[in-house]
C-alpha cells in the first residue's frame, strides 16, 4: 500500500468556507468522472430513471452530462443535487464531494487549499478553513489516492532540482510581500518584479543558505526598485499575450447533452476563438464565456475602464485579492503538483500573469454590467472565474502557456501588463 501523506492545513489565517447550497458549482462546471464514479452511477440505475445515459464521452474523458445551458443533468429545480437528495453525499462523484477543497502533495505533506471558484470561498462565508482538513482527508481516502501520495518536490527552476528548505524559503517571502503594508498596486507590481528578477537570475550557484540570502536581498531592495524609472505602457504584442492568457483561463469546453461538435471541429473552433481574443479589435464584442456572465462588452471599452485600485470598494478588493493570493501560495497551487509541475520560478511568474488576467476580467465584468468603475462584485466574479481553471485545465501547463509567460518576462512585459490592469488609467 503506498505511503499516505499527512495533510498540512491551510496557513491563511482568515479564510473561511461552508457550503451554502447556492448550486452554482452545479450550473456551470464540467464534472470529470473516475472509473469508480461511473460504476457507482451505473449501480444507481440512473439511465433507466432519467431515460438517457447521464455519462458522456468528451475529448477522450468521461463527464457528467450537461443540459444545453451548461447545468448538470442532476441539478434539481430547488438547487440541490438529485444524487445527494436520493442516495446521500457519499454517493456523488468524487469531484463533487471534494469541491472546493484542493490537495497538493509533495515529498512530505499534502497541502490543503480551496478554490475561489466557490462563491462562499470568495465571499469568505462560513467556518474557518483550518480544522476542515479532516473532512478533506475523509473524501480523499474514498478514492483520490494521488492527492495523498508521495510526489517529487517542484524544481526550483527549469532543470534545477530544489534542495531542502528552498521552496519553503521562497513561499515565506512571497507571502510576506503579499501580506505587507504596501498598497495593493505596489504589492502586485512587486510580484511581477520578483518573477522577472528570479527568471533572469543564474541560480545554479545560489543554493541552500545562499538562496535564502538572495531572497532577503531582493525583498529588501524591492520597494526602492519599484520606485525607479517609470515603465512604458505594455506594447500591443504584450497586450495580445495578456488577452491570450485571459482566453486560456476562461475557456471552458462543455460536454453538452446534445449538439456537441466532433473533437476535430471543437479544436478548430477553439483555435478561431483564441485568434479572435488575441486580435482584440476595439469594436469587437467579447465572446461569451458561460452561464450568468454578462455579455455585450467590447474589447475597446474594457481598455478604457479605470482599474480597480481607484474603486470605492478598494479596501474590500484589497482584502479579497490578498486572501486569494495567500491561499494560492500557501495551498500549494503555484508550483509543483498543484500547478502542472511548474518550477517555483516559473510558477511564480504564472501567478503574476494570473493576477494580470484578474484585473482585466474584473474590468470586463464591470463594463458588461454597465458600471463606470470596478466594484467588489466585479472583482469577486473575476477571481472566481480565473481560479476555476487553476489546476484543472491541462493547457495551462502546456507549451503555449509556458511560451506566453516566458515572452512576458522579457522587456519588463509582466510588470507592464500588471500595471496596465491595476494602476494605469
Amino acid at each position: 500500500m503506498p505511503l499516505q501523506l499527512p495533510i498540512l492545513p491551510l496557513a491563511t489565517p482568515n479564510q473561511r468556507y461552508s457550503c451554502h447550497g447556492c448550486g452554482s458549482c452545479c450550473r456551470d462546471f464540467s464534472v470529470q468522472l473516475r472509473d469508480a464514479d461511473v460504476r457507482r452511477i451505473e449501480q444507481q440505475r440512473w439511465q433507466s430513471e432519467l431515460g438517457f445515459d447521464p455519462v458522456v464521452q468528451f475529448r477522450g474523458q468521461r463527464y457528467l452530462r450537461q443540459r444545453a445551458d451548461g447545468a448538470c443533468v442532476f441539478l434539481q429545480e430547488d438547487g440541490k443535487c438529485r444524487i445527494h437528495a436520493r442516495d446521500g453525499f457519499a454517493e456523488k462523484p468524487l469531484a463533487c464531494q471534494m469541491f472546493p477543497y484542493t490537495l497538493s502533495p509533495d515529498a512530505h505533506v499534502s497541502r490543503l487549499g480551496v478554490s475561489f471558484a466557490c462563491g462562499s470561498v470568495t465571499a469568505n462565508r462560513g467556518d474557518p478553513l483550518r480544522g476542515q482538513e479532516v473532512e478533506a482527508l475523509r473524501i480523499a481516502l474514498r478514492g483520490i489516492p494521488e492527492s495523498l501520495a508521495v510526489t517529487p518536490n517542484a524544481p526550483l527552476a527549469k532543470g534545477l532540482r530544489s534542495q531542502p528548505g528552498e521552496l519553503e524559503a521562497l513561499e515565506r517571502r512571497v507571502v510576506r510581500w503579499i501580506d505587507s503594508a504596501h498598497p495593493l498596486s505596489t504589492r502586485i507590481d512587486g510580484l511581477g518584479w520578483i518573477a522577472q528578477t528570479l527568471s533572469a537570475a543564474k541560480l545554479a550557484s545560489v543554493r541552500g543558505d545562499r538562496w535564502t540570502e538572495l531572497l532577503d536581498i531582493l525583498l529588501g531592495a524591492l520597494p526602492d526598485e519599484l520606485a525607479g524609472p517609470p515603465l512604458m505602457p505594455a506594447t500591443s504584442r504584450q497586450r495580445a499575450m495578456l488577452r491570450g492568457a485571459v482566453f486560456a483561463r476562461t475557456e471552458d469546453p462543455k460536454p453538452l447533452a446534445a449538439g456537441a461538435p466532433s473533437r476535430a471541429r471543437a479544436t478548430v473552433q477553439q483555435l478561431l476563438r483564441s485568434m479572435r481574443w488575441q486580435r482584440g479589435r476595439s469594436t469587437a464584442v467579447i465572446p461569451s464565456i458561460g452561464l450568468g456572465w454578462p455579455t455585450g462588452a467590447r474589447f475597446g471599452a474594457v481598455d478604457s475602464m479605470p482599474p480597480a485600485v481607484g474603486s470605492e470598494d478598494s479596501t474590500l478588493i484589497d482584502e479579497l485579492v490578498t486572501r486569494w493570493l495567500r491561499t494560492r501560495v500557501e495551498g500549494g497551487r503555484v508550483w509543483g503538483s498543484g500547478a502542472y509541475g511548474w518550477s517555483a520560478v516559473d510558477g511564480t511568474a504564472a501567478l503574476a500573469l494570473s493576477v494580470a488576467t484578474v484585473g482585466w476580467v474584473a474590468r470586463w465584468h464591470a463594463v458588461a454590467s454597465g458600471r463606470a468603475s470596478v466594484t467588489l462584485a466585479d472583482m469577486q466574479a473575476a477571481v472566481g472565474r480565473i481560479d476555476r481553471t487553476a489546476g484543472r485545465a491541462p493547457w495551462l501547463g502546456g507549451a503555449a502557456e509556458r511560451w506566453r509567460t516566458a515572452y512576458l518576462l522579457r522587456d519588463h512585459g509582466m510588470r507592464r501588463v500588471l500595471r496596465d490592469q491595476w494602476f494605469s488609467a
